[in-house]
């Protein structure tokens, strides 16, 4: 081997910057898993013989027991134009500049060569995942670089899997899906042959990385349009109007929900009945009337109306009666409007009292963070944004959920590309604390501006034209052959949920109070929402403990 070429098995909690050092990456040597987690860790590489500017590597090897079970990513930088507001002081992010983050995974195919770089520090993303088919044991896996018949470089990681399973997931988490951007960035038809392979394929990668409940659009949604603008129409369910009659035909509905069931999908989460905040109009809604296709709701329509009115008895009764038969109305969460404000008080009241009575026993959940909107009894799930939490929580308000967004820049857990990984993952520990039922997030695959005015690259533009720092707008990268590419910020999120599940175990073991002196017994400061130890050296010695008390009860 060329002592040279430098390699190291690194924690999934760092970022390699090209410019940063080997050694400044904590090495590990050891890591522990259940057998049916998902574990990633990372191997950074760098090349420090000047001279030579570039060196390939034609072969990345894996010996291991476990080598049908590990994928390998190479980490690449995205270009971040936009990676935090101008104001933020905060200094809990990793730079605050325009520039090359890492956070893009693209997959190592075979027979890939990737390059080390003189000077430049990279690294590969390994994701092993045993799926139960392993017992309790150590596993070394050991990673090496060649260029044809000479070794570069190796690196091995121990690896034990703990003779015990996770539990399945409680924690409801969904990533809102819009159908119409994958429609509009592939350019292609919507719900033509197509595109019902990608939307495929992207739930398929949302449910792999802990998406449990889909955003699914019988109307197209009335999210990120200003007033008067559209977004492009991906309503699943077809409205005729004849002779002053409503009827409904759900064949592209029963299209999406087999998707959904075949991925174990366990909610389906109807889109906003109404706009976004205020409450005040009906979404785009289209329809054949009397043989011919046009618009008959909309910005123009008073969303309190009786026209509007009437059509949603009808609409929603129909859409019951179809979702009874189908077996999955149980599996059903509603939306009214999103983020109204206490002075939308009186608007939301009325769209509720429209829809109350046909959707009787079934959840609705929106996003708020006025309390005192949620005491008067309009929302029976608010969903409060982690920075307005903390009255929500306070107030015993039971199932509670939460959600980010770009309001959460200073202090609070978030996923900004911009953000340390440990940011990002301790909010499993959060939410864990705080017994929180449900996790929303608005974008897993938002490819549009802000106010959908256009597609965006998401390579060139993953801001939404300065829309949102980096991190927010979407999870995925979309690849040319219609399959989704995962981030770094959306599988350590994916970690973080399985911290929970793996607390959840240690409770089953011994308690929640043991599992909260785990978490908080060696802290200064009780973790909060907006207080937490921001080192990755945290989390990662405390699942190591959570590890070894839940295998010393094996």
């Amino acid at each position: 081997m060329n002592e040279s070429f430098k390699i190291r098995f690194i924690s999934a909690l760092e970022k390699c910057f090209k410019d940063e050092k080997i050694e400044s990456k904590p090495e590990i040597k050891s890591i522990s898993m259940f057998k049916n987690e998902h574990l990633s860790v990372q191997l950074a590489y760098t090349y420090t013989d000047p001279a030579l500017t570039m060196k390939n590597i034609n072969e990345v090897k894996i010996d291991s027991p476990l080598k049908d079970y590990i994928t390998i990513s190479v980490v690449e930088e995205v270009n971040v134009p936009f990676p935090i507001y101008h104001n933020v002081t905060d200094e809990n992010y990793l730079r605050k500049k325009p520039g090359l983050y890492p956070d893009l995974l693209r997959p190592l195919t075979y027979n890939h060569s990737i390059a080390y770089i003189y000077n430049n520090l990279s690294a590969l993303w390994l994701d092993i995942k045993p799926e139960s088919n392993f017992g309790a044991g150590v596993y070394p896996i050991t990673v090496s670089f060649w260029d044809k018949e000479e070794l570069l470089a190796s690196a091995t990681l121990d690896v034990e899997i703990i003779g015990a399973d996770l539990p399945e997931q409680e924690l409801i988490y969904t990533q809102w899906f819009h159908a119409d951007c994958l429609s509009s960035y592939y350019d292609i038809p919507v719900y033509g042959e197509k595109h019902w392979q990608i939307i495929d394929n992207y739930i398929k990668s949302a449910v792999e990385g802990g998406v449990n409940m889909i955003l699914t659009p019988v109307l197209t949604p009335p999210l990120d349009t200003m007033e008067g603008g559209e977004r492009p129409t991906c309503q699943l369910v077809e409205v005729f109007l004849n002779n002053g009659e409503y009827s409904f035909e759900f064949s592209k509905l029963d299209r999406w929900i087999d998707i959904l069931l075949k991925y174990n999908v366990k909610y389906i989460e109807i889109c906003h009945l109404f706009t976004q905040w205020g409450c005040a109009h009906a979404p785009k809604v289209m329809a054949t009337v009397d043989g011919e296709y046009k618009r008959i709701f909309g910005w123009e329509t008073d969303a309190h109306g009786e026209e509007y009115g009437a059509f949603l008895n009808k609409f929603l009764t129909a859409l019951l009666a179809f979702l009874r038969d189908k077996g999955v109305d149980k599996m059903c969460w509603f939306h009214i409007s999103d983020e109204p404000h206490i002075e939308h008080l009186d608007n939301y009241l009325n769209a509720k009292k429209q829809i109350q009575n046909v959707l009787e026993g079934y959840p609705i959940l929106d996003a708020l963070s006025n309390l005192d909107f949620y005491k008067t009894g309009a929302v029976d799930n608010p969903v409060p944004a982690n920075k307005f939490i903390e009255p929500f929580l306070e107030a015993k308000v039971p199932n509670l959920w939460t959600y980010y967004c770009c309001s959460s820049t200073t202090d609070f857990s978030n996923r900004f590309v911009a953000m340390p990984s440990a940011r990002n993952r301790i909010m499993g520990v959060q939410m864990y604390k705080y017994d929180i039922f449900g996790f929303l997030h608005w974008g897993f695959n938002f490819y549009y501006n802000q106010f959908s005015d256009s597609v965006i690259n998401p390579y060139q533009d993953p801001c939404g034209e300065y829309f949102v720092p980096a991190g927010d707008a979407f999870s995925v990268y979309p690849a040319v052959d219609g399959t989704p590419l995962n981030t770094i910020h959306f599988l350590v999120f994916k970690h973080a949920i399985e911290d929970i599940r793996a607390f959840k175990l240690c409770e089953s073991l011994y308690g929640k109070d043991y599992v909260m002196e785990l978490i908080e017994g060696d802290l200064k400061e009780k973790i909060k929402f907006d207080v937490y130890p921001k080192e990755a050296e945290y989390i990662l010695s405390l699942r190591n403990k959570i590890n070894n008390a839940v295998k010393a009860k094996l």
